[in-house]
């Protein structure tokens, strides 16, 4: 059962065409291997959004300047020719595991990490509070999240110290004609525009030294027009572990120092106020959503002390603020694959060193994982890339022994897909679908008062995209 044909190439799927998809596709085509001549292959991304990049189109903010570098490093991977895409197809419903078994000899999962981590505090599920990857998604304009979002709180908390929690909490405190500079949906500005924010508080549980955002993240709060950066005294609580990240980490030196240099401006009281505000808080734990009628009216957390470690012990003393809305951005967390082991309380697939393991810990042969559905969500591009080396290792160093696919030719999955009646997309229709957004934005007219050029408008809708992708 040797995978040692030396007559057709090694054939393998790939699940989810974000970067760590994609990273594993291109350091497997460029690897030794590959490239000295011994090893041929064949490699196919399925994505079940019509459109490439996974969480770099659906899951960061649109006002990042390093998403254009980020897309385009992808696009020219997969516009290489060598990459195979096929867009609209879900594993589990348009492709199982025996199919991807019968025409492939490798099968990589790399679906990444979506959906929101539980915060388990009583209110939680009270009408207000949203995941921030929810709310992420719809910012994104993601086909299969509604169109609508309510945004009808003056007030509103996020809880976090990440970068998801600063992107949500900067999308809601910016004024809505400053992102339309962005890709976002028309009906996304719309929402945005009829927003009635006056204030966001973005709450963390450890102090200024410990926050795990990036220096990056932070600055960019301090560019949003017409919003005030709020922080508090009492929240600038440094122990000796903090001192020492101080003064042996760069970025939490440039961090700390750029926190406490808005603290100073704070008490700039010959500054104009702003119309609306964003309140940075530390050392706060949440305990519990107050409600009023089913509907969020307020939010309560202990204040934390540092304990010496870089850690914190509650001190007992309770703090509530009014709050309309609440959104939890305490990180991400994997979705369960069809028939494949899952280990729900990380959010991943069992895997040693990237080779899928079964719940006895022994290994499935030809099932691989990289990314978020891997590792967990931490960590930023070059973390993915260093993922994607090791499995493809693995992934290497197995090939011999590999069960061989009955049904290689290229042309099989093409056939089975079409004989399902499955409605896919090509990296051929990303080219159109993406020429089109392109040329929305270039023909888009603003609001009378509104100086703006746009690059491109994101499309929404599944069935638009697909259509449009034909």
């Amino acid at each position: 059962m040797a995978n040692s044909s030396a007559t057709r190439p090694f054939r393998v799927a790939i699940i989810g065409s974000g970067p760590a998809g994609v990273y594993a596709a291109d350091i497997l085509t460029k690897s030794q291997e590959v490239a000295g001549g011994d090893v041929h292959v064949s490699i196919d991304i399925f994505e079940s959004q019509p459109a490439p990049y996974g969480l770099i189109r659906y899951g960061v903010a649109p006002d990042h300047p390093r998403i254009k570098g980020i897309v385009n490093a992808l696009h020219k991977v997969l516009d290489r020719g060598d990459i195979r895409f096929f867009g609209n197809v879900t594993y589990g419903r348009d492709l199982h595991l025996s199919d991807l078994r019968s025409c492939y000899d490798a099968v990589i999962f790399a679906t990444g990490a979506t959906k929101d981590a539980v915060l388990d505090i009583p209110g939680i599920d009270l009408e207000g509070s949203y995941g921030g990857a929810d709310f992420v998604s719809w910012y994104d304009g993601h086909p299969d999240v509604p169109r609508e979002w309510p945004l009808r709180a003056k007030e509103i908390a996020v809880i976090g110290n990440g970068n998801v929690a600063l992107d949500v909490a900067r999308v809601l405190s910016k004024h809505a004609e400053d992102m339309l500079v962005t890709e976002i949906p028309d009906n996304v500005y719309a929402g945005l525009k009829e927003s009635p924010v006056t204030d966001v508080h973005i709450f963390g549980r450890r102090g200024p030294a410990q926050v795990k955002f990036t220096p990056l993240e932070l600055r960019e709060l301090s560019h949003s027009r017409d919003v005030d950066i709020v922080l508090y005294e009492e929240d600038f609580d440094f122990d000796e572990a903090s001192d020492v990240a101080i003064k042996s980490n760069n970025q939490v030196k440039i961090m700390v120092n750029t926190l406490t240099n808005w603290l100073a401006e704070d008490h700039d009281e010959t500054r104009v106020p702003a119309s609306r505000r964003l309140h940075l808080h530390f050392l706060h734990t949440p305990v519990e959503i107050m409600g009023t009628d089913g509907h969020v009216s307020g939010i309560r957390f202990e204040r934390n002390e540092l304990d010496g470690t870089g850690n914190v012990r509650g001190t007992g003393e309770l703090v509530d603020y009014q709050v309309q809305a609440v959104y939890r951005a305490v990180g991400y967390l994997g979705s369960e694959l069809p028939e494949v082991d899952f280990d729900a309380r990380r959010g991943v697939v069992p895997n040693d060193g990237g080779r899928v393991v079964d719940s006895s810990g022994t290994q499935v042969p030809g099932l691989y994982a990289t990314g978020w559905i891997k590792r967990g969500p931490v960590g930023l591009i070059g973390s993915t890339k260093g993922d994607a080396l090791e499995t493809i290792g693995c992934l290497l160093e197995d090939r011999l022994t590999l069960p061989e696919a009955p049904r290689p030719g290229e042309d099989a999955i093409v056939q089975l897909l079409e004989s399902r009646g499955v409605d896919y997309t090509t990296w051929e229709g990303w080219n159109k679908l993406d020429a089109h957004e392109k040329e929305l934005g270039a023909n888009y007219v603003p609001e009378p008062g509104i100086d703006v050029t746009r690059e491109r408008v994101k499309v929404v809708d599944r069935q638009q995209m697909v259509d449009l992708s034909r």
